[in-house]
């Protein structure tokens, strides 16, 4: 299924999830072939052996799960949820700028290693992305959700094709452009952007926000406090490669406590402080951290829907023996 008719059908499909009376989020069938228990019959313990993996891997370092989430997005929002990213070899979307801090691919590999032991070319890589990106939010203290599989994987991966993701310097009109070529509306778009309540950014990729320079003076809307902090934990000269949490004071949890920082101008990257100053996506953000907040209900039904983007289904792509390579 090409990219442009999944998008076409993708817009039509209103509703992907419900709350059951236990907090899981119940995701109904997908969308373009994917469904709930896709590998019920041919690998039933997929889920089980992935979610090991991604638990295996958040013992030994827990910065993986947003790693993996991180990925996912990436995946998803090149050539649709195609497992592409994963691709290594020269000029693949790996390597392109946006994706060489991007951490997790041995956890993906091992459980795919696995799979092809217990289910010889069943489970594409690009499902154990999405499994794992699901699995990644609850080990974070996150809603749990199903995860409709059956996708396919793709064989096409190009680094150039990684220009038009979200970027940290994105103004909301340029974040709501890239959301909705996708078929994801401003709110999908607000809601996603709080999984920035776990993982870290780089100094080099925010430090601009912090000293007078050619290019202007410290950010403005960057609480003085918390732009003193920042300017110890990033010096103007310092080491552009040390990380700082997304989510100031709960960088390991995921929770409301993202969008209750935008509102004390305690944003790290300037895309997701502007959610906060533009009056198209404040209200969004007030909402989402209200003490009655559906941010976690939300944020399930918008990663089915963004999982469903461009996926390829049936007889189109392949399922790859390693997550690395095409076959």
């Amino acid at each position: 299924m090409s990219l442009i008719r999944s998008l076409c059908l993708f817009s039509t499909f209103l509703s992907c999830i419900v709350i059951s009376v236990h907090g899981q989020a119940a995701a109904r069938p997908g969308l373009g072939g994917t469904r709930i228990g896709f590998y019920s019959t041919t690998c039933p313990n997929a889920e089980t052996i992935v979610r090991n993996a991604v638990t295996s891997g958040f013992s030994a370092n827990p910065r993986i799960a947003p790693g993996i989430l991180r990925m996912h997005f990436h995946d998803c929002f090149v050539q649709g949820c195609d497992g592409s990213v994963l691709i290594s070899g020269t000029n693949t979307e790996r390597t392109a700028g946006p994706n060489l801090n991007l951490r997790g691919f041995e956890v993906i590999d091992n459980a795919k290693t696995q799979l092809e032991a217990a289910c010889p070319g069943v489970v594409s890589c690009a499902d154990i992305l999405a499994l794992a990106a699901r699995d990644s939010v609850v080990l974070t203290r996150g809603i749990n959700w199903q995860v409709p599989t059956g996708r396919r994987d793709g064989r096409v991966s190009r680094a150039s094709d990684t220009n038009n993701l979200p970027g940290p310097g994105d103004s909301v009109a340029v974040q709501q452009q890239k959301f909705s070529a996708l078929g994801l509306n401003t709110r999908e778009l607000v809601v996603l952007a709080g999984g920035h309540t776990i993982g870290t950014a780089g100094c080099g990729v925010f430090r601009n926000r912090l000293f007078n320079s050619t290019a202007g003076p410290a950010d403005p809307t960057i609480d003085p406090t918390f732009l003193a902090q920042l300017q110890t934990q990033c010096p103007q000269n310092g080491d552009a490669t040390v990380r700082v949490d997304l989510d100031t004071g709960s960088g390991t949890t995921f929770d409301t406590s993202y969008f209750n920082n935008l509102s004390r101008g305690r944003g790290v990257l300037q895309s997701d402080q502007v959610l906060w100053t533009n009056p198209a996506t404040r209200p969004i953000v007030q909402q989402l951290m209200s003490p009655r907040s559906t941010f976690n209900a939300e944020f399930a039904r918008a990663m089915v829907r963004m999982s469903n983007i461009g996926v390829l289904t049936g007889a189109n792509g392949e399922i790859r023996r390693v997550c690395s390579a095409v076959n």
